[in-house]
C-alpha cells in the first residue's frame, strides 16, 4: 500500500536550491537512512555543500572521522556526549545508547577520552564535541561527571586548537559557569542553540558562536527567534541535527542535511533578510567558526 505525503516515516521532499551555498554545521549521517554518499549528493544538489559530521561516542567518533577522511565536504568533530560519559562511568545496563555496559569507573572514562583524544588530532577533524551538559536524562549522580567530562573535553580542544561544540539541554546557567571557570576555546558552537534572548546577548559578548535548527520554525518557539534577532550576523550557523529535529512543516518527519534551505528561509525571514544574504553570512561564519 503507497504511503501517504503525511507518513512520518516518509522523508520531506526536496526543497528549492540555496543560490548560495552553506554548511550543515551538526549532523550525524551514521544515524540516517541511505548512504553518506547518497546523502551528500542529496545536500548539494540544493546548495548544502559541507557538513560536519559529529561523534557521540568513541566508536561514533572514530567513524566521522574515516567519513571526513574519505570525503572533502565532510569535516569531524569527536567526543563523548554528556549523556555519554556518565553511561563508561556508571554502566548502561538497560542498553538506551545501544551498547549494554557494566559501570567502568575513572578507568574506562580516562581510556575514553584518551582515544577521543588521539582523533583530535587528525586534520581531518575540526572540532571537539559534542560535548557540555544535559540534565534532561541525567540524574543526579551524574552531574558531576558531565561537568568533569566537559572540562577534559575544553582542554582537548584548546590543546588542539579545534573548535568546541557545546550540548546544553536544560542547563544553561552550568554551561556557561564551566565555559568562563574553564576559559572557553577561541571558537566555541552552541549547538541547537536552545537558549533566550538574554542568554544570547551573554554569547555573543563572548565571541561564541550560535548554531540554529530546526525548533527556530516552530510557531511556539517565539523566545528563540527573538534569540537569533539579537545573536550578531556574524556568529550565526545553522544545523539539522538531523535525523532530529525537522524544521516546520515537515516536524516528525526523517530530518537530514538537504532541508538546511527550509530552515535558512525561516530565520531570514526573523531577521528581515534576502536568503542569500543570511545565507552568505552563515557559509563565512562555518568557515571561520571550525577553521577550514
Amino acid at each position: 500500500m503507497p504511503k501517504k505525503d503525511d507518513d512520518r516515516s516518509t522523508p520531506p521532499p526536496l526543497p528549492a536550491p540555496l543560490a548560495v551555498a552553506v554548511a550543515d554545521s551538526h549532523t550525524h549521517l551514521d544515524m540516517q537512512s541511505g548512504t553518506p554518499a547518497e546523502g551528500l549528493a542529496r545536500a548539494a544538489s540544493v546548495g548544502v555543500t559541507t557538513v560536519v559530521q559529529v561523534g557521540c561516542d568513541v566508536p561514533g567518533s572514530r567513524w566521522a572521522a574515516e567519513l571526513a577522511a574519505e570525503y572533502e565536504q565532510v569535516h569531524a568533530a569527536v567526543a563523548l556526549h554528556p549523556n555519554e560519559a556518565p553511561r563508561i562511568f556508571l554502566g548502561d545496563p538497560d542498553g538506551w545508547s545501544g551498547q549494554r555496559r557494566a559501570p567502568g569507573g575513572a578507568a574506562a572514562l580516562d581510556a575514553a577520552l584518551a582515544e577521543i583524544d588521539a582523533l583530535a588530532a587528525l586534520p581531518q577533524v575540526v572540532a571537539v564535541g559534542e560535548t557540555g551538559l544535559d540534565y534532561f536524562r541525567t540524574g543526579p549522580e551524574g552531574v558531576e561527571i558531565q561537568k568533569e567530562s566537559f572540562r577534559r573535553h575544553i582542554e582537548m580542544a584548546k590543546r588542539h586548537g579545534k573548535a568546541l561544540v557545546i550540548h546544553d539541554r536544560d542547563a544553561h546557567e552550568d554551561v556557561i559557569a564551566v565555559l568562563l571557570a574553564e576559559g572557553a576555546p577561541e571558537r566555541t558552537v552552541f549547538h541547537c542553540y536552545s537558549g533566550d534572548a538574554g542568554m544570547a546577548e551573554v554569547c555573543a559578548e563572548h565571541g561564541w558562536y550560535l548554531s540554529f535548527a530546526g525548533p527556530v520554525t516552530f510557531k511556539a518557539n517565539q523566545p528563540l527567534r527573538d534569540a537569533l534577532a539579537v545573536t550578531p550576523l556574524d556568529r550565526v550557523l545553522v544545523e539539522t541535527d538531523a535525523p532530529f529535529l525537522t524544521p516546520h512543516p515537515y516536524r516528525g518527519r526523517p530530518n537530514a542535511p538537504y532541508l538546511i534551505p527550509v530552515t535558512v528561509r525561516s530565520m531570514a525571514d526573523t531577521l528581515g533578510l534576502h536568503e542569500d544574504e543570511l545565507a552568505t553570512a552563515i557559509a563565512a561564519n562555518t568557515a571561520r567558526a571550525f577553521g577550514y
